[in-house]
């Protein structure tokens, strides 16, 4: 992490040859533009992930949407508005019952990808062998975040259906053929039980407001649950005493994530490529007094159970919103949907961050790609918003799926005069680092009359936008 810096300084690299899909496979389909940051501000990155940017590490890419075989939409939830569905309430059952009562499903998850929330197809290249540290295969306990826990809901005494009521005797009762007991109430029709039920149903959810995500998290437990699950906001700074206590012990976790559900060779996936991928940000931790306790920055969030590490979200937290940028966990716990059950904590997360920080009110999951059917269930978080690849605002997705059934590319504004409000409009003010000096391009033009790199310059301020490309410095040799 760059330390001491108060910019952004980005190398750009274009994007003309095609190199491999993780998602369909095609061999020289994916198409994107690349930067390696040296240095980047939350701000600055917060403005680049709503122009379509992401990062993978240091390197920073946006895909060529008009022509890369499988465009990726940058998507973002209204964490604030967000209910689970069914499928997540399910979830989040499924992991209560685990932790109280021990019992793991036997099924493989709910038909979700393996893999995190953000699964950006190989970027992060091949690497090493790292021997997992991880016990044995068969978990004890998970991590559960400690909560108020509440009494059972479902703890009604059942009561027998045909008792009858104090004050009758035998005597009262009707002789056979005399007719109906007139101790007795008249008898209903299921049809009108039916009826009234839902009306009674009705009413209570009319006065009563839908459960909170939280309270589906905290769902109620026994006051000693048989596995603990807990998780832990870890900066991702090795001067943080907690971040390197639990390198090794993160590291082999991601190796033993990555061979078993990857498929990596032990050398796709040592300690280096996991720094790489995963350690090594950016983006400069910020603790403005009007932002999170926390600060802003790239965090580890881990999820500790009976004790040891289970799994670990990689996220980022910006001026606006947390970033989801990757998730690895034990494979013994693939059924439990770890990599949903994470996200709904990311989302929890987000509220909790936004009581501290007013505007922080968003949620990321990396990119919806229609085109794959395993990544279309990032849209069932809910309300959620696509990026129109053209004018860089978001359109609700459900405006936005009709267009996608019929075409892989998909301008979203529906407003055909619109444009891109951040347009490059005077390429002299990008700002450019040449000799360790920062100067406008204009200026840098002049020092260098002979220098054929104006193309490529205003190609990367167009895709970075004029305010981005105000602020960041442009690496020159």
């Amino acid at each position: 992490m760059a330390a001491g810096s108060s910019c952004t300084i980005v190398e750009y690299f274009g994007g003309d040859d095609g190199y491999r899909c993780g998602y369909c496979k095609n061999e020289k389909g994916n198409f994107s533009h690349g930067m390696w940051s040296h240095a980047m501000t939350v701000q600055d990155y917060q403005d680049l992930i709503d122009r379509g940017w992401r990062r993978s590490g240091k390197y920073v890419y946006k895909p060529i949407m008009n022509k890369t075989c499988c465009p990726q939409y940058t998507i973002r939830c209204h964490a604030l508005n967000f209910q689970p569905s069914k499928t997540h309430k399910k979830i989040l059952k499924k992991m209560s019952k685990f932790l109280s009562k021990g019992e793991m499903p036997t099924e493989q998850g709910d038909g979700e990808p393996m893999d995190s929330l953000c699964e950006e197809g190989g970027l992060h290249g091949p690497v090493k062998v790292c021997h997992s540290e991880v016990a044995s295969p068969v978990v004890t306990a998970i991590l559960t975040e400690e909560g108020d826990t509440t009494p059972g809901e479902f703890e009604t005494a059942r009561k027998d259906p045909v008792s009858v009521p104090d004050g009758r005797g035998p005597e009262t009762t009707p002789k056979p053929g005399v007719g109906a007991d007139p101790g007795r109430p008249l008898c209903r029709k299921a049809k009108e039980l039916r009826k009234a039920r839902r009306l009674q149903k009705d009413q209570k959810r009319q006065l009563n407001q839908p459960k909170a995500l939280e309270e589906f998290i905290n769902e109620s437990l026994p006051d000693s649950p048989l596995h603990r699950l807990e998780v832990r906001l870890v900066p991702v700074n090795d001067d943080d005493p907690q971040f390197m206590a639990t390198y090794e012990q993160s590291a082999a976790l991601y190796a033993r994530y990555q061979m078993a559900v990857h498929g990596d060779t032990p050398s796709e996936c040592n300690e280096s490529e996991f720094r790489r991928f995963l350690c090594d940000s950016p983006l400069e931790m910020e603790t403005p007094p009007d932002g999170p306790a926390a600060g802003y920055g790239s965090f580890h969030q881990q999820y500790w159970l009976d004790g040891r590490i289970v799994a670990v979200g990689v996220v980022d937290i910006l001026p606006t919103c947390v970033s989801s940028v990757y998730l690895y966990y034990h494979p013994d716990f693939a059924s439990l949907s770890l990599g949903s059950y994470s996200a709904l904590r990311e989302v929890a997360f987000t509220r909790q961050l936004q009581k501290q920080s007013p505007k922080l009110c968003f949620y990321y999951l990396g990119f919806y790609i229609h085109s794959c059917n395993k990544m279309r269930y990032k849209g069932q978080y809910q309300p959620s918003d696509l990026l129109c690849p053209e004018t860089y605002v978001f359109v609700p997705i459900e405006c936005c799926i009709p267009s996608l059934e019929q075409n892989h590319y998909a301008r979203f504004n529906q407003d055909p005069d619109a444009g891109d409000t951040h347009v490059l409009k005077d390429l002299g003010r990008a700002l450019v680092l040449y000799r360790r000096t920062v100067m406008p391009y204009a200026a840098y033009a002049r020092k260098r009359k002979c220098s054929n790199d104006e193309m490529e310059v205003a190609q990367y301020a167009g895709l970075v936008g004029q305010v981005c490309a105000e602020r960041i410095l442009l690496y020159r040799a």
